[in-house]
């Protein structure tokens, strides 16, 4: 009997280090999410603050919009491309069975103006930018350079942060546009693997069910979305401890949280479109 009660008690006992185990795993993580947050508001903060003081970095920030553009164009042609080829291979059957094939190209503009073309190009963006952005800061960080540059005069938060955010924020809704451009290109050429279609009447059924208001809300998220990739990724560049290992974890951290931002954005920029119709309605 005495056996079974101690069993009792020893169970009992593990069961409640384990619950307390957990409660403390989530409480630390909880802890270091709005810790982060609250950081982030305030780096948010310094740079509206730095953006409109003088002197203005334009030289940087041609710089920067020049490299992350051209750095990017090349994985955004090919995935721009492939998404179109794609999607039109695996849309067209459906709507030939409903005799409905000539709504292929305006029902491809449309998926991709609105919602793939942006946020896949974003995401794309969010990997081989965010990660350059974090990593460089990064090193720049662990190596002392940003200290020196404060030292020497020079305030880093204007001359790396706020260029680098700018500068992502203005080049991302051009290379939507561009893979929007290239994966209608490649819907074209997935018609005519099957079919003869001209280049005239593919154009002139693109633009038959698309308006402008599907263009500009695509247009302004993706603005959203390169803010918040310039943003999260010079956060986690800027503030890199423990040295060299440090600036892979924040190259990686500032993949993760921007895409994660992304989808997060892109779910707010739905909602309010559909609040949007239903007013107009």
């Amino acid at each position: 009997m005495r056996h079974t009660n101690n069993s009792h008690g020893g169970m009992n006992k593990l069961h409640h280090n384990r619950y307390s185990n957990h409660f403390t795993v989530h409480w630390k993580w909880l802890h270091r999410f709005f810790q982060q947050m609250g950081e982030l508001s305030i780096f948010t903060f310094h740079f509206f603050r730095h953006l409109f003081q003088r002197p203005f970095e334009g030289r940087e920030f041609i710089r920067q919009s020049t490299v992350i553009g051209l750095s990017t164009l090349p994985i955004v042609t090919l995935t721009g491309f492939i998404m179109g080829l794609v999607l039109t291979l695996q849309t067209r059957p459906v709507l030939l069975d409903f005799g409905a094939e000539s709504w292929t190209p305006s029902m491809i503009a449309i998926s991709i103006v609105r919602e793939m073309g942006p946020v896949i190009t974003a995401l794309i963006c969010a990997g081989k930018i965010g990660s350059g952005i974090g990593a460089e800061l990064g090193a720049m960080r662990v190596t002392e350079q940003i200290d020196a540059m404060t030292v020497s005069g020079t305030h880093p938060m204007k001359y790396l942060v706020v260029t680098r955010i700018l500068a992502v924020t203005f080049v991302l809704p051009i290379l939507v546009f561009y893979a929007d451009t290239v994966a209608l290109y490649g819907s074209y050429l997935a018609i005519n693997l099957n079919s003869q279609l001209a280049p005239s009447l593919f154009i002139a059924q693109v633009f038959e069910e698309l308006y402008f208001f599907d263009i500009l809300p695509a247009t302004i998220k993706t603005i959203g979305f390169g803010f918040a990739i310039g943003l999260i990724s010079c956060y986690k560049g800027y503030y890199t401890l423990n040295g060299t290992e440090g600036v892979g974890r924040s190259a990686n951290a500032a993949v993760v949280a921007s895409s994660l931002a992304i989808f997060v954005l892109d779910l707010m920029a739905v909602k309010l479109h559909d609040l949007f119709h239903v007013w107009n309605y």
